[in-house]
């Protein structure tokens, strides 16, 4: 009998192993319909950049000032300021308060207040971002929600148009209209 029981055991193991991976399968698809990339694939992406990834994780609140030195991908609540040298990286299900300043910041959840990047802002599919975004570049997918201004900040001179010398770019335009008989 005892030699049963642990055959049911191994076999209602097995069942659950099966399972398990019957519905990670049909998450995946599920997710693959919807356009949501998989956690993975964005985390790799990140990483590639050099630099650590800091993960705030869905069960988390945090209330303050978070700085990373790298990148960081928040799943959970944050409050406060967000200070990054790398990417910050917003899940679909995550809630954040703050201001943000980062490299690049990609939103897929909700978002309540002003970021600041030196590259690209990106409003994915069925993220909401509820405040003002200074960056380079901003890419609102079809689904995304952004209620606020956005500056478009060039930053560094491109390489379509020639740098101005320093004298010249700090003075007002109205000098440039005045009239010389």
């Amino acid at each position: 009998m005892i030699w049963k029981r642990d055959e049911e055991r191994e076999e209602e193991r097995g069942e659950k192993r099966g399972q398990d991976r019957s519905e990670k399968r049909e998450e995946r698809a599920a997710n693959r319909q919807a356009g949501t990339p998989p956690a993975r694939r964005e985390e790799r992406v990140m990483s590639d950049q050099g630099g650590e990834v800091t993960i705030v994780g869905a069960g988390a609140k945090l209330e303050g000032t978070v700085v990373s030195a790298g990148s960081l991908r928040i799943d959970g609540q944050v409050k406060g300021q967000i200070n990054a040298d790398g990417d910050v990286s917003l899940s679909p299900q995550s809630q954040v308060e703050a201001d943000i300043r980062a490299q690049n910041v990609s939103v897929g959840g909700r978002f309540k207040g002003n970021i600041v990047v030196k590259a690209k802002a990106h409003l994915a599919k069925g993220g909401r971002i509820d405040g003002n975004i200074t960056s380079k570049t901003l890419v609102v997918e079809e689904g995304g929600i952004f209620h606020g201004q956005s500056v478009m900040d060039a930053g560094a001179p491109s390489q379509a148009q020639p740098t101005q010398p320093a004298a010249q770019a700090q003075q007002p335009e109205k000098v440039a209209q005045v009239r010389v008989p």
